[in-house]
């Protein structure tokens, strides 16, 4: 396996970090729940674990959302087999909320070192290398909500919100202005660039942006703005959830999913004669995403609790269509502005939380929105009001049809789509169905409240 730097370089980074303190590298990668899942190794063994990796069990690709093994995947039918988890060295980073370790992503290889077809990092870098085939390059952010509660239960064992401070408001930020001060100042010393950090809509809910970078850069920040994350609501006696949906009533946590798409540098969502300054490859790419909606939403959004997210007049973007800044969209055009200029011109795709494997969410996105351009495709008049308020025969003229409400109706549409079946490969396509299978099994017949409670902590 090909490592980012060489054999001399591992072993110097190595030594500074013990230098700095350091005791142990934790290697992280994103299982097909979105779940973080690591190896930590003493910092000693950096350069034997990335020219060997470290022993992991290839059932990891078959853990459902509740740490059970689905078997219902032929091609990982029995408790045998291992693969090597190699971490990804130029990406490593002293945590600075946990200055004693190093974080850095992985890579799953097979282990005699060729690929491995389960591997969701490299599924995204084939896409991410397809695209460039093509003259075309990324650029990616998210936008990641979350909910901040006591760490201490209340009296009852219930969950006490860290505050009740009023949406969007420096109130908020007040009340926790200890947590927010260090994680901005550990998202910057862990190399997160970020945008923004403010109170969101919901009781406790707050939000931050990720800067753009490129797909698979954009992806290991995700993971890594977790880990701080979490890191800093400890440090002030607080718990971070990023699940989906923490109470029925409320409005749930999106983990919103920006693109751009460029060819020699030239962003191709900006600058052209077609509407709102789309050039035709843009529209194309555009429309793409649109015409695999459905499918791209079961990689998205794909857990149980991001069914009952994805609601009319929430901002969750239940209905598929796209609107230029309209936020009950599920793709959300984001123009160019004279302020702004071209390269901030981007599509958002709101349908989109933490239960999705950020490498697969982009390689899934990436890959529709490539056989849009490839099949020149043109996307409708775009919609600027609310079709949920519409009746069921104005949405029917438009073509608006809600996105999958059921577990059927979603996995239907992704092993219907021949897009994302050829960008994910029947591997790994076999795996996710699987674990999707056994997470609706297991919340066949639960009340939602109990549901809920079960994927609190699990992101």
């Amino acid at each position: 396996m090909a490592q980012d730097i060489t054999a001399d370089k591992t072993r110097e980074k190595a030594a500074v970090l013990a230098r700095q303190g350091v005791v142990g590298l934790t290697v992280a990668w994103a299982d097909n729940n979105g779940i973080t899942r690591s190896r930590t190794v003493p910092i000693e063994q950096l350069e034997a674990a990335a020219e060997r990796g470290v022993g992991v069990t290839t059932l990891f690709a078959v853990f459902d959302t509740h740490d059970g093994i689905t078997f219902g995947h032929a091609g990982l039918s029995t408790p045998s087999g291992d693969v090597r988890l190699v971490p990804v060295v130029d990406r490593i980073v002293r945590l600075a909320g946990q200055p004693e370790f190093a974080w850095a992503p992985g890579r799953q290889i097979a282990a005699d070192g060729s690929p491995w077809p389960y591997d969701q990092r490299s599924a995204l870098e084939r896409q991410v290398a397809r695209a460039a085939e093509r003259g075309l390059a990324f650029r990616a952010g998210y936008e990641l909500e979350f909910h901040l509660s006591l760490a201490e239960p209340r009296g009852d064992g219930g969950t006490a919100l860290a505050l009740e401070g009023p949406a969007y408001g420096p109130r908020a930020l007040l009340e926790v202005d200890g947590f927010a001060a260090r994680l901005l100042r550990d998202l910057r010393d862990n190399g997160v660039e970020i945008g923004q950090l403010h109170a969101e809509y919901g009781p406790a809910q707050f939000e931050l942006s990720l800067a753009a970078a490129d797909p698979v850069t954009a992806a290991d920040r995700q993971l890594l703005a977790r880990q701080t994350i979490h890191a800093a609501a400890r440090a002030h006696g607080l718990r971070a959830s990023f699940s989906p949906l923490v109470s029925a009533a409320g409005v749930g946590n999106g983990w919103h999913l920006h693109t751009s798409v460029s060819r020699d540098g030239v962003n191709l969502l900006s600058g052209g004669d077609g509407p709102h300054g789309l050039t035709p490859e843009g529209a194309a790419y555009l429309a793409g995403i649109l015409r695999d909606l459905p499918a791209v939403t079961a990689i998205t959004a794909p857990s149980i609790p991001s069914l009952h997210r994805l609601r009319p007049g929430y901002f969750s973007s239940a209905y598929a269509f796209w609107g230029v800044e309209n936020r009950e969209a599920a793709l959300r055009f984001v123009p160019a502005t004279g302020l702004l200029g071209a390269a901030h011109a981007n599509v958002e795709l709101k349908p989109s939380d933490a239960s999705a494997n950020p490498y697969l969410a982009l390689a899934a996105v990436i890959a529709a929105g490539l056989a849009g351009i490839a099949d020149g495709l043109t996307p409708p008049a775009p919609v600027q009001e609310n079709p949920g308020a519409w009746t069921e025969e104005e949405r029917e003229k438009e073509g608006i049809r809600l996105l999958p409400t059921t577990p059927e109706e979603r996995q239907a549409a992704l092993v219907g789509s021949e897009t994302l079946r050829e960008a994910l490969g029947a591997d790994l396509l076999g795996a996710f169905a699987a674990v999707r299978e056994a997470d609706r099994a297991w919340a066949e017949g639960k009340e939602l409240d109990e549901v809920l409670a079960a994927h609190l902590w699990r992101y």
